[in-house]
C-alpha cells in the first residue's frame, strides 16, 4: 500500500532538482511513491529524471509537451494511488522528516488536509528570512490545536496562504472535491486551492517550518514577466469559486477589495517592458464590469482607495495617461496620510497639553496642601518644644525636692505611713 504520492512537477530545474529529489529519497517513512512530471524542460532535467528513476523503484516519471505546472499537476494526480497527496516544487526543499510527521498526524485526526509553515531561501544573497504569508501565524491563533472546518474560519479563510507545497492532502477528499489547477496560466495554486477549501470539514494547522521555498530568477511566479497577466484571469475565476459555491454574498466585500489589490499588486511586481500590456488587460476586465448588474454592488463595497484605483483605471484612455493619474492618485494619499499622520499628532499634543494642565492643578493643590501640612507640622513641632520644655522643668524641680533636707528628714514619717 502507498501511504503518500508525492507529485513534483519539473521544468527547467536542473539546478536545484537533484537537492529537492533527494529530501525526498531520504523521508523517514516508506510507502513513497514519487511522480515527476516533466513540463517540455530544454536543460537536463529531463535526465536527471531518469537517473532517478533508474535508481529507486517508487519513483514514475513522465514527460509532456510545456503546458504549464497546472496542467502537470492534474496528470500527476490521476496516476496517483497514496492514501495522502504532497505537491512538491522542484526547486524547494522539504525536511526528511516531514512526510512522516504529516501521515501520524493526519492518521490519528482523520483528517482532509494539514496546514503547516514555510521559510524562504534567496537564491542570490544566501538570505533565510520569514515572511507572514508562509507563516500564516494569524491563523493558528485563531485556530489554535485544534481540527477545525471551513464554516468555523469566517474571515479568516483570507489568512491561508494558497501554495499546495505547505498542505497534506487526504486524496479521497481531493477526488471527492473535483478541484483541479488551472491549466496554462500562473498562480494557478489558487484555483486548485479555492476549489478545495469550501469543503473542508476536518483541517489543523501544524506550526512547523518544514519547507524551504527558494526565491531565483528562474522562477514562474517571481520572474515578473508577460505571464503575470495570468493574475486577472486568476482572479476572476477565484470569484467564480465563491459563486459556484454559494458564498458570494457573504464575502463580496473582501473579494471585491482582494481583486483590485490582488491586481495592482502583480502589476507593481511586473516588469517595466510588460507594464503597459497588462495595463491593456486590466482595463479590458475592469470595464467588463461597467453597465454590468454587479457594478453598483461593487462600487458600494470597495473600499475609498480601491474604488479610486478602479475609476483611474476606467477613466484613463492609454497607458501614459494611467500612469499620470496613478502617480497623481499615489501623491494624494501621501497627502492624506501626511494630513492624518498630522492630525493624530495634533490630537496627541492636544492630550499633552490637557494632561500638562491637569497635573498642573493637581500640582499646585499638593504645594498648598503640603504647605498646609508644613505649617500644621510647624505649630506641633512648637507644642513638642513647650512640653518638652515643660517635662524638663518638672524633672528638675522632682529632683530638686527629692535632694532637699525636708525630703530627708521625713523620710522615717512616709516608712511608717508605707508600714500601715
Amino acid at each position: 500500500m502507498v501511504n503518500v504520492s508525492v507529485i513534483i512537477p519539473v521544468y527547467n530545474a536542473e539546478d536545484y532538482l537533484r537537492q529537492s529529489l533527494d529530501c525526498i529519497v531520504n523521508q523517514t517513512m516508506d510507502d513513497i511513491e514519487v511522480i515527476c512530471v516533466d513540463d517540455g524542460s530544454v536543460d537536463s532535467s529531463w535526465d536527471i529524471l531518469k537517473d532517478y528513476e533508474s535508481r529507486f523503484d517508487n519513483f514514475q516519471i513522465f514527460h509532456q509537451e510545456n503546458q504549464g505546472g497546472g496542467a502537470a499537476r492534474n496528470y500527476a494526480l490521476t496516476l496517483a494511488v497514496g492514501k495522502y497527496i504532497y505537491f512538491m516544487d522542484a526547486d524547494d526543499i522539504l525536511d526528511v522528516d516531514a512526510l512522516r510527521q504529516f501521515y501520524e498526524i493526519s492518521e490519528e485526526k482523520e483528517l482532509d488536509f494539514l496546514i503547516f509553515q514555510a521559510t524562504n531561501y534567496d537564491e542570490d544573497t544566501g538570505e533565510h528570512f520569514d515572511t507572514d504569508y508562509y507563516l500564516m501565524n494569524e491563523l493558528y491563533e485563531f485556530v489554535g490545536d485544534k481540527v477545525f472546518s471551513f464554516d468555523d474560519l469566517g474571515d479568516h479563510i483570507f489568512d491561508f496562504s494558497v501554495t499546495p507545497w505547505c498542505k497534506f492532502y487526504n486524496r479521497e477528499f481531493v477526488i471527492k472535491t473535483g478541484s483541479q489547477f488551472a491549466e496554462g496560466l500562473i498562480f494557478h495554486d489558487n484555483i486548485f486551492f479555492w476549489g478545495i477549501i469550501f469543503d473542508a470539514e476536518r483541517m489543523f494547522f501544524y506550526p512547523k517550518k518544514l519547507y524551504t521555498r527558494r526565491l531565483h530568477s528562474k522562477s514562474s511566479t517571481g520572474a515578473g514577466d508577460k505571464r503575470y497577466v495570468s493574475s486577472i484571469a486568476i482572479n476572476n475565476m477565484i470569484v467564480q469559486r465563491f459563486i459556484d459555491h454559494g458564498y458570494f454574498e457573504k464575502y463580496r466585500e473582501k473579494l471585491y477589495n482582494r481583486k483590485i489589490k490582488m491586481v495592482f499588486n502583480r502589476y507593481s511586481h511586473i516588469q517595466d517592458i510588460y507594464k503597459e500590456f497588462y495595463y491593456g488587460a486590466m482595463k479590458e476586465d475592469f470595464m467588463k464590469l461597467i453597465g454590468h448588474e454587479k457594478y453598483d454592488d461593487a462600487m458600494e463595497n470597495l473600499n475609498e482607495y480601491n474604488r479610486s484605483r478602479f475609476e483611474k483605471v476606467v477613466a484613463s484612455r492609454d497607458f501614459y495617461e494611467f500612469e499620470a493619474l496613478m502617480e497623481n492618485l499615489k501623491l494624494e494619499w501621501e497627502l492624506k496620510r501626511l494630513e492624518n499622520k498630522h492630525e493624530r499628532l495634533q490630537n496627541r499634543f492636544d492630550n499633552l497639553a490637557e494632561r500638562r494642565k491637569i497635573l498642573k492643578e493637581q500640582n499646585t493643590a499638593y504645594k498648598k496642601e503640603k504647605r498646609k501640612l508644613e505649617i500644621e507640622n510647624d505649630s506641633l513641632t512648637r507644642k513638642v518644644g513647650r512640653l518638652e520644655d515643660k517635662i524638663d522643668r518638672l524633672e528638675k524641680t522632682q529632683e530638686e525636692i527629692f535632694n532637699s533636707n525636708s525630703w530627708k528628714l521625713t523620710k522615717p514619717l512616709r516608712d511608717i505611713k508605707n508600714l500601715r
